[in-house]
C-alpha cells in the first residue's frame, strides 16, 4: 500500500510543488541525483565502475521540449568517457506525439552516442508505452545494435519478452523489479522477485548481453550463479545500480572484476524519479523524511 501511494504522489503536482520549493529537500536529493553530472562521472569512472547517465525528464508535450531533451543529450555524450551509456526515456523524446518523432529523436543520440563509443538503453516507463518501446528499439537495433532496452519483472508478460529478445544474439537487456503500475501487475515482493528470476533465467541462457539492475543480494547472488551455470564470464553481463544506492556494494563487485554499471540520473526534473525510487525501497522514505525535518 506505501509502494501505490506514493507512485501516486510523484505523479501529483500539488505534491511536487510542495516538496520541491522545500529549503530542506536539496541535500535529500543530491544523494540520489547527480549535482555535478561531470565530476560524478569522474569519480564513478576512477573507482573502476561503468556509468548510465539519465538527463531527467519524460512526458514532454510538444516537440520544441522534445528537442530540447536531445540538444541535453548531445552535450551530455562530451563529458562521458568511452563506454558509458546514456538512459533515455522515449516520453521524453516525443513518443506521445508519435513513434516515428521518438525513432527519429533517438537514432539523432544513437548516431553521435557511437561516434564517441558510447551506448543508449531505452528506458522503460508506464505499461501502455511498450510497443512503442519495442519498436524503436527493433528499428533502431537495424543501424545501432548496440541500443538496449529495459524489462521491468513486476509485468507478467516479461518472461515473454525477455525470451524474444534472449533470441537477439548481443542485444543488452537490462532487467530491472519496476517502478510504476499497470493492470494485472505483479504486486507483492515475492512475486515481483520470483518473475525477476524467471527472467535471468531465460536472459542467461540466451544470446542477449543481460543486464542485472537490482540492489537485493540475493538476487545478485542468484545472477552471478546463473551466469557460471551458463558458462558466462565477468564480460558477457553485468550488474547495474543506482546512484547514491549500496555505493559500498558497487564498488565491492567491482574489485572482484564484476562489469558494475551506476545509474545516474541528473537534471531539474528530479521529483517524479525521486518518488519512483522511494516507493521501490519504501524504507528510503524515513531517510527522506528524516532529511526532510532536519534542521542541519
Amino acid at each position: 500500500m506505501l509502494r501505490q501511494a506514493l507512485l501516486a504522489v510523484s505523479r501529483s503536482g500539488r505534491a511536487e510543488r510542495l516538496v520541491s520549493t522545500s529549503p530542506l529537500t536539496k541535500d535529500v536529493v543530491r544523494r540520489y541525483v547527480a549535482d555535478d553530472v561531470g565530476a560524478v562521472v569522474s569519480e564513478l569512472t576512477r573507482d573502476g565502475l561503468l556509468v548510465s547517465v539519465d538527463h531527467l525528464g519524460e512526458e514532454v508535450t510538444d516537440r520544441a521540449q522534445a528537442e530540447g531533451e536531445v540538444h541535453a543529450y548531445l552535450a551530455l555524450l562530451g563529458r562521458l568517457p568511452e563506454g558509458a551509456d546514456v538512459s533515455v526515456k522515449l516520453t521524453a523524446l516525443g513518443l506521445r506525439l508519435g513513434e516515428q518523432l521518438a525513432l527519429d529523436n533517438a537514432a539523432t543520440i544513437c548516431e553521435h552516442a557511437a561516434l564517441r563509443g558510447i551506448t543508449l538503453t531505452l528506458d522503460a516507463e508506464e505499461h501502455d508505452t511498450i510497443p512503442g518501446l519495442h519498436f524503436v528499439h527493433a528499428t533502431l537495433r537495424k543501424e545501432h545494435p548496440g541500443v538496449g532496452i529495459v524489462v521491468q519483472a513486476y509485468l507478467p508478460d516479461a518472461r515473454e519478452r525477455c525470451a524474444r529478445l534472449a533470441e537477439l544474439d548481443g542485444a543488452r537487456v537490462r532487467l530491472c523489479k519496476g517502478a510504476y503500475t499497470a493492470p494485472g501487475a505483479y504486486t507483492s515482493a515475492g512475486d515481483i522477485d520470483r518473475s525477476f528470476v524467471r527472467c535471468l533465467r531465460v536472459l542467461m541462457s540466451g544470446a542477449a548481453y543481460p543486464m542485472v539492475a537490482t540492489h537485493d543480494p540475493r538476487l545478485v547472488e542468484i545472477a552471478s550463479t546463473l551466469a557460471v551455470l551458463h558458462g558466462r564470464d565477468t564480460s558477457a553481463f553485468e550488474h547495474q545500480m543506482l546512484y547514491g544506492v549500496r555505493s559500498e556494494e558497487q564498488r565491492r563487485l567491482a574489485a572482484l572484476g564484476s562489469r558494475m554499471r551506476v545509474y545516474v540520473p541528473y537534471g531539474a526534473d528530479w521529483y517524479p524519479y525521486l518518488m519512483r525510487r522511494l516507493a521501490e525501497r519504501p524504507r528510503n522514505l524515513a531517510f527522506f523524511l528524516r532529511s526532510l525535518l532536519s534542521r542541519r
